[in-house]
């Protein structure tokens, strides 16, 4: 006995972990196959039944997991972002939300024959959307625009909204056409409020000052974070019913806001803590369905469906964006995403056992038309994000332009060298000289330094697929890196290599401390400044048939050193210490190339040179 139930529970994170990966190398939204995955685990091979596994502890393991999750959004909402957003992002989250819950519960009564009362918590229940869903969408296509934001704030903060309107759906329930329910939930909602802006502040503000008096070793900070997320959950649900939700999201908000403490390490855990709570909790949610319960799904179940996507979420969006300065492309993306995720699926679960309990058998059916709601709403807008985003030109497949932080000079001739064939670049520099002379040679330059989160968000990230940190600071340009991974992935993270140690020096900076090296050994922005003395310039060869990559090295040898790739489909590679491309005939070779360009221009482009400062 003891034997299987280890086997089950390894096999709930084995098999979230294995579907996530799987997801990823097929380019699908992962919940789609963690869905799969947990209905062929459960009702279909009746392998993994969590009730019987779980009993008691699975609702209250469930709510504390949906507590971290939201935690952890709130930790990556900036309140800068609402300032171009704030009056679009309102109207969302209170019209949008009013008339989704009135369509939804129209719909849920006229095509799956609930009572009214079941029907209008189905459809207060369906108003949240997925922020474990949302991001790694937004993550994939990284919009253009306001869309972007509005998404990621509406997918995070509508859940608590939709548990709370849960709550005063339930509590208008259970007393029936007393006029007393009415003021019972109205009470019910001001406490809910009041209580998790509260509760999470107080949270928050806990946390700040154990962290920034150093009441709390670095090994302990995410340990005890996370230990406030569970009493700050625990005492809002005690004091008002579902109000916990409301308190860590709250919490998470003002720790992402507050300037006394760094919330990165916090953020970082607790990422990496959500995945594995969705690998899990969805596996887990899924298993717990019936067969039976699956098979009263017909196709009103479908029309039902259709109507959340096709009617009520455009209607919404269409009257919250009204006359707002969101373009028809925004407007557009935003109609038509809209998934649900675990927050719906956990509540429904809640409420539809509490409802059944309160002698209303027919709710138990909110359970599988609220799973059939989040796998269709997640395979259709997880499957349409993104060639609708490129269709709106809101997005862009494989972005190839380059982050440049940093503008010398022989900066600005790279990146002139690469703007020249259409690739876009974007330059940050913390002196005011070489931004204005950026400025004047046409391109983008933003002054401010690059390691601010305040310069990071005013970067425009259009087209933009690397990062290069080519400053003379190595700290700096590591610390870059660090803080873009999270905007273009560690593999796409370059920084120019240290100086060659000295005799006798050990030690090397661990990789994981640092970006990919770029071009040859030695490199450094020392041996980069002194080869420009010499007359090195950038230069761009149109590589052939007659004049290859190795008839370029040959002419070159050790005059030239090998930057860039310009293939001939519009991609970019970059020379690294350990991985340089092999450039092919019909691509753009850019180099950094000595006096003997001079004897051989003909082979080439002429060479590149700064224009005369103004």
């Amino acid at each position: 006995m003891a034997h299987d139930i280890l086997i089950q529970l390894a096999g709930i994170l084995v098999l979230g972990i294995l579907a996530q990966w799987i997801a990823w190398r097929i380019r699908l939204p992962s919940i789609l196959l963690l869905l799969a995955t947990g209905l062929l685990a459960g009702p279909v091979s009746g392998w993994l039944v969590p009730d019987e596994l779980f009993g008691n502890l699975m609702l209250p393991a469930v709510s504390l997991s949906v507590a971290v999750i939201l935690y952890e959004g709130g930790l990556n909402l900036k309140l800068r972002e609402l300032r171009s957003i704030e009056a679009v992002f309102l109207r969302l989250t209170t019209i949008g939300v009013l008339l989704s819950w009135g369509i939804g519960t129209v719909a849920g009564y006229a095509l799956l024959d609930l009572e009214w009362s079941v029907a209008t918590l189905l459809g207060a229940i369906l108003v949240v959307t997925g922020p474990t869903v949302i991001g790694p969408i937004l993550r994939q296509l990284r919009l253009r625009g306001k869309a972007g934001s509005l998404l990621k704030w509406e997918g995070i903060i509508i859940d608590p909204v939709g548990a709370t309107l849960a709550v005063l759906v339930f509590t208008v329930i259970q007393a029936g056409a007393d006029p007393a329910g009415f003021a019972a939930a109205a009470t019910s909602l001001g406490l809910t409020i009041v209580i998790g802006l509260v509760v999470g502040a107080l949270a928050a503000g806990m946390l700040v000052l154990a962290m920034s008096r150093f009441w709390v070793p670095d090994s302990l900070c995410n340990p005890v974070s996370l230990m406030l997320v569970f009493i700050a959950f625990t005492i809002s649900n005690m004091l008002q019913h579902e109000s916990g939700l409301l308190s860590v999201t709250v919490m998470g908000i003002v720790l992402a806001n507050q300037s006394r403490i760094s919330v990165r390490r916090l953020v970082e855990f607790k990422e990496n803590l959500a995945v594995l709570l969705i690998s899990s909790l969805f596996i887990v949610l899924a298993a717990s369905l019936r067969l039976e319960d699956l098979r009263g799904l017909d196709w009103r179940s479908l029309v039902f469906v259709g109507v959340l996507l096709f009617v009520a979420r455009p209607v919404s969006v269409l009257v919250a964006t009204w006359r707002s300065s969101l373009t028809w492309q925004e407007r557009c993306f935003l109609a038509c995403m809209a998934p649900r995720g675990i927050v719906a699926a956990a509540i429904s679960s809640v409420f539809a056992f509490s409802l059944v309990s309160a002698g209303y058998p027919h709710a138990v059916e909110i359970i599988p038309i609220t799973f059939l709601v989040v796998f269709a709403t997640v395979l259709i807008y997880g499957l349409i994000a993104v060639p609708l985003a490129r269709r709106l030109g809101l997005s862009e497949s494989n972005p190839q332009g380059l982050l440049l932080i940093g503008a010398e000079a022989w900066v600005r001739s790279i990146a002139r060298a690469i703007s020249e064939e259409n690739y876009p670049v974007f330059l940050v520099d913390t002196d005011w000289e070489n931004v204005r002379l950026a400025r004047m040679e046409g391109l983008p330059c933003l002054y401010g330094n690059a390691l601010v989160e305040h310069t990071r968000e005013e970067i425009d990230y259009s087209g933009l697929g690397r990062m290069l940190a080519l400053t003379p600071n190595n700290a700096v340009n590591s610390l870059a890196c660090l803080l873009y991974s999270e905007d273009f992935g560690r593999r796409e993270v370059y920084q120019l290599p240290f100086a060659l140690p000295k005799e006798g020096a050990r030690g090397e900076t661990p990789s994981e401390h640092r970006g990919r090296f770029l071009f040859g050994k030695g490199l450094d922005f020392a041996r980069l400044t002194d080869l420009l003395q010499q007359k090195y310039q950038v230069k761009k060869t149109k590589l052939t048939k007659e004049f290859d990559y190795a008839a370029f090295l040959t002419e070159y040898g050790e005059a030239a050193h090998p930057l860039f790739v310009l293939h001939s489909d519009q991609t970019i590679r970059i020379f690294t210490e350990r991985e340089p491309p092999e450039p092919k005939p019909g691509d753009i070779l850019v180099s950094l190339a000595g006096p003997l360009s001079d004897l051989t221009a003909s082979a080439g482009t002429p060479p590149l040179t700064p224009p005369p400062a103004a």
